[in-house]
C-alpha cells in the first residue's frame, strides 16, 4: 500500500526503487545468517555472493582481522542503515509485512553481537558457511550504525516488547564495553574481541577526528535511553558537551559514508539533549553536515554522469584472485581495482543524499528533488553490484517519510 497519491513521474521512481528493493533482498541478504554482504561477484542466481570467506578463512582471519574486501566487512553497517529504511517505510505505507522484515534484520544484529560470546562487541558480519564465525577487529563506524538503527527500531512500531527487552540488554553490554574499555590505559580503544588493541585506530572513541568525536556519547545516551539506567546517563554528560564542541567542523572534504555516520550520531543526541543550548549547537552542526553533503551529492552525480553503463554494471572480483594487496598495518587488504570507484560511488551518492534529510524539517531544493529523482528513476538497479544500493532506499524513504519529494500529497492516516 502506498500511502502518498504518486504522479506519473513519481510512479516510475517508486517502480525502480522496489526493484532496488528486490534486489537487495534477493542479492545482498545473506538468509542464513540475517544479514547483508557487501558486494556482487556475480548476477547468476544462487552464486551472487560465492566469494564470501568460508568458516575455515574466518577462523584463521585470512585475508585480515576486519575481513576487509571480503564482503564481510560491513554487516553491522548495513543491518544498523537496513533497519532505519524499514522504520521509515513503515511510517510512509503502514504494511505490516515489514515486521518480519525488521525481525530478521534485528535477528542479524543480534547474531553480530552475541554469536561471539564477547559481551558488547559488535562484529562486523558473521559467516554464512558455519553462521558463527566472525572477524575479532570491528569498528566505530560498525557500532555506530548499529547502535542508531538498533535505538529507531526500538522506538519504532515494529519493535514489540519482546524485541524492545532484548535491545535494552544488548545497547546496555555495548555500553558496558565502552566503559570498560574505553579509557586512557587503552588509548580509549574498545579492542578486538579477543581483548587486544586495534593497530588500525579504527576503534578508538575519544581523542577523535571532529566526525568521529559524537560516537562515544551517543552510544551512552542511546543506552540510557532505553534503559534509563543513570550509570549510562552520568557517562553521556561526562563526554557529551565536548564531544559536541568538538563536532563543529568536520572537514570540507570527509567522505560521504563519515558525514552520514556523523549525523547518525549528532540525530541521536539531538533527539535526547535536555539542554535546550546544546541542543540548539548539535543541529547548527546538523545543518553544517547537511551542507557538506549537498555538495557531496552534486560532486558524485557527476563523477556517476561520466561512467558508461557498462562501467556501473561491473562486478566485483573474488578477492582471492587480485593481484594486488596492499599491507595496512600488518592487515593484508585485497585490492578491488576499478570495482572499488563503482562500488564507492554507488554507496555515496545515497549517502550524501540521505544526509540532507536528517534535521528538524529537512527539505530538498528543486534542484535536488530533480538530480534524486533522476538518479533513482533511472539507475539500473538489477545490474549494479554496490550494497549502495541500501542507502538509495533509505533516501528515498526518508523523502517519502517528510515529503520533501513534493509528493501530491501529505501521508494518509493509517
Amino acid at each position: 500500500m502506498i500511502a502518498c497519491q504518486l504522479s506519473a513521474a513519481e510512479t516510475t521512481t517508486f517502480a525502480k526503487i522496489e526493484q532496488a528493493w528486490d534486489m537487495v533482498w534477493s542479492r545482498f541478504y545473506l538468509p542464513k545468517v540475517q544479514t547483508f554482504g557487501d558486494y556482487l561477484s556475480s548476477y547468476e542466481k544462487g552464486k551472487e555472493q560465492a566469494h564470501l570467506p568460508t568458516a575455515d578463512e574466518v577462523k584463521r582471519q585470512y585475508p585480515n582481522p576486519c575481513g576487509y574486501s571480503t564482503g564481510m566487512e560491513d554487516g553491522a553497517i548495513l543491518g544498523g542503515a537496513m533497519l532505519s529504511v524499514l522504520c521509515d517505510r513503515f511510517e510512509v505505507t503502514k504494511d505490516k509485512s515489514l515486521r518480519e522484515k525488521a525481525a530478521s534484520v534485528f535477528a542479524g544484529l543480534k547474531r553480530c553481537v552475541t554469536v561471539h560470546g564477547v559481551k558488547g562487541f559488535v562484529a562486523r558480519n558473521v559467516c554464512p558457511e558455519d553462521g558463527t564465525s566472525t572477524y575479532i577487529n570491528s569498528s566505530r563506524d560498525q557500532v555506530t550504525h548499529f547502535v542508531h538503527g538498533l535505538w529507531q527500531y526500538y522506538h519504532s512500531p515494529l519493535a514489540g516488547e519482546v524485541t524492545k527487552e532484548q535491545i535494552r540488554a544488548i545497547l546496555a553490554d555495548v555500553a558496558e564495553r565502552m566503559i570498560a574499555f574505553v579509557t586512557p590505559e587503552n588509548d580509549f580503544d574498545f579492542c578486538r574481541s579477543d581483548g587486544t588493541r586495534c593497530p588500525l585506530g579504527i576503534c578508538r572513541m575519544w581523542k577523535v577526528q571532529s566526525h568521529e568525536a559524537a560516537r562515544l556519547p551517543m552510544i551512552y545516551a542511546a543506552a540510557w535511553d532505553v534503559t534509563k539506567n543513570e550509570r549510562y546517563r552520568e557517562q553521556w554528560r561526562k563526554y557529551a558537551a565536548e564531544a559536541i564542541e568538538q563536532s563543529a567542523n568536520p572537514g570540507e572534504n570527509k567522505p560521504a559514508y563519515a558525514l552520514l555516520q556523523m549525523q547518525c550520531s549528532l540525530e541521536l543526541l539531538h533527539a535526547l539533549e535536555p539542554d535546550l543550548e546544546l541542543k540548539a549547537q548539535i543541529h547548527t552542526h546538523m545543518l553544517h553536515v547537511r551542507d557538506l553533503a549537498a555538495k557531496r551529492f552534486t560532486s558524485v552525480l557527476a563523477q556517476i554522469a561520466k561512467k558508461s553503463p557498462e562501467e556501473m554494471q561491473m562486478l566485483g572480483p573474488d578477492w582471492r584472485t587480485v593481484p594486488e594487496w596492499k599491507n595496512q598495518k600488518g592487515y593484508p587488504n585485497p585490492q578491488w581495482g576499478p570495482f572499488r570507484e563503482i562500488w564507492h560511488l554507488t554507496r555515496e551518492v545515497g549517502e550524501s543524499a540521505l544526509i540532507l534529510l536528517m534535521v528538524d524539517s529537512p527539505t530538498l531544493t528543486n534542484e535536488q528533488r530533480s538530480a534524486l529523482q533522476k538518479l533513482l528513476g533511472s539507475f539500473d538497479y538489477t545490474h549494479n553490484a554496490s550494497c549502495g544500493l541500501i542507502y538509495h532506499l533509505a533516501a528515498y524513504w526518508k523523502a517519502r517519510r517528510y515529503c520533501s519529494f513534493d509528493w501530491q500529497s501529505k501521508p494518509s492516516a493509517p
